[in-house]
């Protein structure tokens, strides 16, 4: 097992709102994008930041090799118990994620 930013171009994350991020998964080749697209699944990623399933939203954009992932932020953006003004904080948890070729996709 590999990280997962390891496997791809880059991994990057913003606010999408103050009250969504979306992480990006900048795949770099079609081959990339093929094995990540079919590893990566909702439910791990929700998982993994600690949120419903039901309300990460998915896109995958194969024109330009992306997944990407939006999901709710646990507070808005700016309040009191925000540690992440801008968003970009979390990508760093899914590019550090160990990343399966087959499977739940991360752990």
């Amino acid at each position: 097992m590999a990280r997962l930013g390891d496997a791809v171009q880059m991994v990057r994350s913003k606010n999408a709102g103050p009250f969504m991020v979306t992480v990006d998964v900048f795949c770099g080749t079609d081959a990339a994008f093929q094995r990540v697209n079919a590893a990566l699944s909702t439910r791990a990623v929700g998982r993994l930041y600690r949120v419903d399933p039901e309300r990460v939203g998915r896109y995958e954009l194969p024109e330009i090799r992306v997944v990407k992932f939006s999901f709710p932020r646990p507070v808005p953006q700016g309040s009191r118990g925000d540690r992440d003004m801008h968003g970009a904080q979390w990508a760093v948890l899914l590019a550090e994620a160990e990343f399966e070729e087959a499977g739940e996709g991360v752990r």
